[in-house]
């Protein structure tokens, strides 16, 4: 299916959470790296989530 048809709000029916165990630093970081994405950017905050899952995945060959 074209993700383009769907609307936000459909699209969302489709996420699942995804929760991970790291360490408090690495936590503000996340935050603060994606806080200035979006704001620099103007991007989404879900784009941006989704973005890192992904870059993590090709890294990692998966």
């Amino acid at each position: 299916m074209d993700e383009e048809l769907f609307s936000e709000k459909e699209e969302s029916f489709l996420l699942v959470d995804l929760k991970i165990q790291i360490p408090q630093e690495l936590y503000v970081a996340y935050q603060r790296c994606s806080w200035m994405i979006v704001h620099e950017t103007g991007r989404k905050t879900l784009d941006v989530m989704q973005e890192m899952v992904r870059d993590f995945l090709m890294k990692h060959g998966c």
